[in-house]
């Protein structure tokens, strides 16, 4: 009984990967057909109502439409926008006066800008808007979406102003700092090794760490180090921000002086025909920054960093009762204080500042969300799909049975609970709500700490993220690889696996 309970609770997910990876099909389509295995499952197993089936089904859709979409399309329009306007050569150049090395380039844009923007925003801008910036730089995409992914998933229990760690705290009544300081002690270890695996993947081998190993470290220490000791002594709001910020700065003025290295022709960026340099002045220069300059800046003074501005902001929202089963609670959307809203109007402005018209700007945006549909297909199915397992009790039935079966070696397989909840979310957040108790419970019952357990949730969380379809959606339309999902799954596939296995071992050596 127990094995029939976890193959069913899991047949969405498996079709998934098979449809994925084995028979190499279109993210859109194994994602559409998904939804009717989950269906099938709630339907005939779990004897949902019809009424909560088609329920779940729309709050799936609207949920992923407002924000995850939102922030998908915005970061593609402020992208699309910076190439009609001509922006982006100007800033490829001024990043090539930085370095002309794409691992090094890729470091501060993909690890320093991509943490912050974790930390800052979180909902797929740290994959979406720095994928467009370094596909925009020459990057080969498919190694660049690899490469994000992996680095994106230790900063996620601390993105959106920690908020995937202080929703953890309300969902189970545990002390959000002793949550927070459990996160950075387990995720230490593969946060530290993230950036080192971002070059090895990025350069193509182990060949490309060949002159990098102490600017590798140098990344990795410059944000692991205060992002341990926020987490530690302060709490989930900044450790990302802060660890972002200092990691950006030092790398910099490394790169600086490094300027003058040689760098072998295949790390070159864009190759050895984009070496010449333009001369800027400030004021092309902030013209050109001007979209990411705005987004830092409204997202920042419209965070929790900032209360007398982000309560008023986020009070202006709706609870709808879209989902009408058992156990149904309003699904929240945030009319203005969320990101997509901050990015797209970034957007806007930045491309009157560099001599965008309104029609030119607008034209842009609807082609944006025509070039995408494929894209929207995509994760509104696979949020459908995640609604309709967990209103019917799929996900739960499988992590049961991990419990069940697992006994004492529970904490070996903790994270996997966690990579569950996220590859089915996609969110670090939602994989919290909805497993922490779990998490919490399993501790007390098998006399373990129910902080260390929440925090491999957290972990896996992270990690699920990796191989979430929804993730890897936004990663592949960000980089222009619509429909190549399959080809991001199967590489990503062994990292993520890698990163759950050694979760797992620290879990259960330290527990």
């Amino acid at each position: 009984m127990l094995i029939v309970k976890f193959i069913l609770g899991l047949v969405p997910i498996i079709w998934l990967i098979i449809a994925l990876t084995g028979m190499k099909m279109p993210g859109y389509k194994a994602c559409s057909i998904a939804i009717a295995f989950a269906a099938a499952v709630a339907l005939f197993y779990k004897h949902l109502p019809v009424i909560s089936v088609g329920t779940a089904f729309l709050e799936g859709v609207f949920s992923a439409l407002w924000p995850i979409i939102l922030v998908i399309l915005a970061a593609l329009f402020v992208y699309a926008l910076t190439l009609e306007t001509g922006a982006m050569e100007e800033i490829k150049a001024m990043l090539s006066s930085v370095s002309r090395d794409k691992r090094v380039l890729g470091l501060i844009i993909g690890w320093g800008f991509g943490c912050f923007m974790e930390g800052m925003a979180g909902f797929g801008t740290a994959v979406a808007i720095p994928a467009s910036i370094l596909v925009a730089l020459n990057f080969d995409p498919i190694p660049t979406v690899l490469a994000l992914l992996i680095v994106n998933s230790t900063p996620t229990a601390f993105g959106s102003v920690g908020v995937p760690t202080t929703s953890l705290a309300s969902a189970t009544g545990l002390a959000v700092n002793a949550l927070s300081l459990n996160t950075v002690r387990i995720e230490v270890l593969l946060m530290a090794i993230s950036p080192i695996l971002f070059v090895i993947v990025i350069g193509g081998g182990l060949k490309a760490l060949k002159g990098m190993i102490p600017f590798t470290l140098i990344a990795s220490a410059s944000f692991v180090i205060p992002n341990f000791i926020i987490g530690a002594f302060i709490g989930p709001e900044l450790p990302d921000i802060i660890g972002s910020i200092c990691s950006m700065i030092i790398m910099i003025l490394v790169a600086l002086k490094m300027k003058n290295k040689e760098v072998p022709e295949e790390y070159l960026v864009g190759g050895s025909d984009t070496q010449k340099e333009l001369k800027l002045d400030v004021n092309s220069a902030l013209r050109a920054w001007s979209p990411f300059i705005l987004i830092f800046v409204l997202l920042l003074f419209t965070s929790k960093l900032f209360p007398f501005i982000n309560e008023p902001l986020s009070k202006i929202s709706s609870k709808i009762n879209i989902y009408v089963g058992e156990g149904a609670t309003p699904t929240s959307f945030t009319w203005i204080n969320t990101p997509g809203v901050w990015i797209i109007l970034s957007g806007i402005i930045g491309g009157l500042i560099q001599g965008a018209s309104i029609g030119k700007i607008f034209g842009v945006l609807g082609a944006t969300i025509k070039k995408n549909i494929k894209t929207i297909v995509t994760i509104c199915s696979v949020l459908a799909t995640a609604k309709i397992m967990v209103h019917s009790g799929m996900t739960t039935d499988v992590a049961d049975v991990l419990v069940t079966v697992t006994g004492k070696f529970y904490p070996l397989f903790s994270p996997l609970v966690g990579v569950l909840g996220a590859f089915v979310t996609g969110s670090g957040t939602s994989t919290g709500v909805l497993f922490g108790p779990l998490q919490s419970a399993s501790a007390a019952q098998l006399g373990l700490s129910p902080e260390w357990l929440c925090a491999a949730n957290s972990l896996g969380a992270g990690v699920g993220k990796m191989i979430s379809p929804s993730n890897i959606a936004l990663a592949t339309a960000s980089a222009g690889l619509a429909g190549r999902e399959n080809e991001i799954l199967s590489g990503i596939f062994k990292y993520c696996i890698l990163y759950a296995v050694v979760g797992g071992i620290i879990c259960f050596a330290f527990v």
